[in-house]
């Protein structure tokens, strides 16, 4: 037991002064002389024995009035300790991940637990609380409550881990003795590994649970192979949990029936499982596709977005004093406007058109192409240079010097394996399966040993480089001709170069995901001051964007928020399509078990987890108990005083 008011307690201190007046009272008795003293001294004893407990009786209900009355105004109380600390802080994570939006068996979903949490009591807490979007420090209740019912759900999903540290960043206190709670609302689809939970902090976990789950999702739509006339798209279907054995999905044009076929899943419930369709689309117009099935669990997955443009190719010039066939097979005419020219007949003023431009083993680079070169680089131009074994150094040593990729010290004729391949460069992300330790190694006759800091791409098997990269500028150190090297009849050759040409000109691809960053360029020369804008028939936005001289290079991110097929324009005129969709991460309904989650407290549902914080947050106050007890005392004194003689 504690007392609100302890200080009061010295009053009970006082009761000795009754206790002493009783003892050592002054009062006299006076002899009264009588002729019969026998049945008078027996019913004096008698009367005084009964007088002296009379006495004592009063005393003892009247000290314990008093003491009654003192501990009523002292205000015991019993509570926990958390109920006794003055700085208590919450913080509240809400999971509104995709994977959030199914609903149980009893009907049970998100909305329900936050409408539960609307209604609950917070007592003296410090509000914080976050999602996987934002976060809102110090948050008074009923602007919590006001926020919570207008919660959206998201494609971002926080792993147990970012939740903790989140969480921990939003407390404003750092006193060991104040009181931290995290209040944890989740459906656990992320299966990252629980972390430890800090001291000092205590972790109520609301696990959403689903007795049942089953989805039907569009995974992804590629090209699988086109011709003059057509293009043949395939689409990835995925099915989970109890679904119908046969789904239906259509195709649209902007908002045109195209083409509606039926997926087979059959009556395999336990598994997931991944089925193809093909649709067939026109190859020589713009298309704004929409595919799209019915499924009433999740909502987010059942449509996706992709647009095809008008094929635009990308320009390539070769600078170079020999035929070689090897470029020609690599740049086709279907993807690529591939042009040569000699060394001797250049025409400077075609550079800045050109998107990839080869420096194709030449022996000599005079001043004019260098500064020419330059220019050309300088405006965002891709270059690839390939020295010749019998160039000149000093005149290659000026070259690389303007584009500042390092000097040529020598020329060795020696042969090497080319052995090390750089598996997470640009060049060859997607390419591999797998890191590949064991290949057919190309091998050159000779070489330049080029001191330089960028990036190698290629390496020898001494790690001095074969072939490097600095943002859109390449160069080798060795000749590929098939006098000095089998580089031309390596594997390797076909995704160096090809994704060389085409990363100088991203286009758009069928569609990107929204929350990762996105690259694409767009072919068209912007005066200066002037923008590009993406925008559908609800929203617009400025993307970030870089002009070059004859390109913009966007790049996205978390714009735009929503899925959908989009328009890059300017002025108001419509330049390409662009199609985002949500990351399919969540559409696969597998769940970690916070039941392993040491140290922390599992609850069913909001009401049983704020139960249990008001039991922690209650105080027990007794002063109205003294007060009936120092009543029942009186009432005990008035009986004795007019019953017991």
């Amino acid at each position: 037991m504690q007392f609100k008011h302890p200080e009061l307690l010295y009053a009970l201190f006082l009761l000795v002064i009754p206790i002493f007046i009783h003892l050592f009272q002054l009062r006299r008795f006076k002899n009264l002389e009588f002729s019969n003293l026998d049945f008078l001294k027996r019913v004096r004893i008698k009367t005084r024995k009964s007088s002296q407990l009379k006495k004592w009786l009063i005393l003892l209900t009247r000290m314990a009035i008093f003491s009654c009355i003192i501990l009523a105004f002292s205000q015991p109380f019993s509570a926990s300790k958390s109920a006794l600390k003055n700085d208590k802080e919450l913080v509240i994570y809400i999971d509104n991940s995709f994977s959030t939006q199914l609903i149980d068996t009893k009907g049970i979903s998100l909305q329900t637990h936050l409408q539960k949490l609307y209604s609950q009591d917070f007592y003296d807490y410090k509000i914080n609380w976050l999602t996987n979007d934002f976060s809102k420090r110090n948050t008074s209740a009923q602007n919590f409550k006001n926020d919570i019912l207008t919660i959206n759900h998201s494609q971002r999903q926080l792993s147990p881990k970012e939740v903790i540290i989140k969480s921990n960043q939003l407390f404003s206190t750092k006193n060991n003795n104040s009181e931290k709670r995290i209040i944890y609302i989740s459906d656990f689809q992320s299966k990252s590994e629980f972390p430890e939970v800090p001291d000092g902090i205590t972790l109520d976990i609301v696990a959403l649970k689903y007795q049942e789950v089953s989805n039907i999702n569009i995974d992804s739509v590629f090209i699988a192979n086109t011709n003059i006339a057509s293009v043949n798209l395939k689409v990835i279907i995925t099915g989970q949990g109890l679904i119908p054995e046969t789904v239906p999905i259509s195709l649209y044009n902007k908002n045109k029936l195209i083409a509606k076929t039926a997926v087979n899943f059959g009556q395999d419930i336990n598994s997931i499982k991944k089925k193809e369709v093909v649709f067939e689309i026109d190859n020589n117009d713009k298309f704004e596709g929409k595919l799209e099935v019915t499924d009433p669990n999740l909502k987010f997955d059942n449509n996706l977005y992709f647009s095809t443009n008008l094929r635009k190719k990308i320009k390539v010039l070769e600078i170079g004093n020999t035929d070689n066939k090897y470029f020609k097979r690599i740049f086709k005419e279907n993807e690529f406007n591939f042009t040569q020219q000699g060394s001797k007949s250049l025409n400077y003023t075609n550079f800045s058109s050109q998107n990839f431009i080869i420096l194709n083993e030449l022996e000599q680079i005079p001043e004019s192409l260098v500064t020419a070169i330059k220019l050309y680089t300088d405006q965002g131009g891709s270059l690839l240079i390939i020295p010749s074994s019998n160039a000149i150094i000093e005149q290659y040593n000026q070259l690389y010097a303007s584009l500042e990729l390092g000097a040529i010290s020598n020329f060795n004729k020696k042969e090497k394996k080319i052995t090390k391949i750089e598996f997470e460069n640009p060049l060859y992300k997607n390419v591999f399966e797998k890191e590949i330790i064991n290949f057919q190694y190309p091998i050159v006759n000779s070489f330049f040993n080029l001191n330089s800091s960028v990036q190698k791409v290629l390496s020898f098997e001494d790690s001095k480089p074969f072939l490097l990269r600095k943002n859109h500028i390449y160069t080798s150190t060795a000749a590929i001709n098939l006098q000095n090297s089998n580089f031309q009849n390596s594997p390797l050759i076909v995704p160096t170069f090809y994704n060389m040409a085409k990363q100088s000109l991203a286009l758009p691809k069928l569609y990107y995901e929204i929350g990762k960053q996105n690259l694409y360029s767009i072919s068209i020369s912007l005066k200066q001051d002037e923008i590009l804008k993406i925008s559908d028939s609800l929203n617009t936005f400025i993307p970030l964007q870089q002009t070059k001289k004859n390109q913009v290079n966007i790049a996205t991110e978390n714009n735009p928020s929503n899925a959908g097929n989009y328009s890059i324009t300017k002025d108001d005129i419509v330049i390409d399509k662009v199609s985002y969709n949500f990351d399919r991460q969540e559409s696969i309904l597998t769940y970690s078990n916070p039941n392993n989650w040491d140290n922390t407290n599992l609850y069913n549902n909001v009401g049983d987890l704020f139960d249990n914080i008001a039991l922690d947050n209650k105080i027990n106050s007794f002063w109205k108990w003294f007060v009936i007890l120092a009543l029942l005392f009186l009432l005990i004194e008035l009986v004795i005083l007019k019953f017991y003689k």
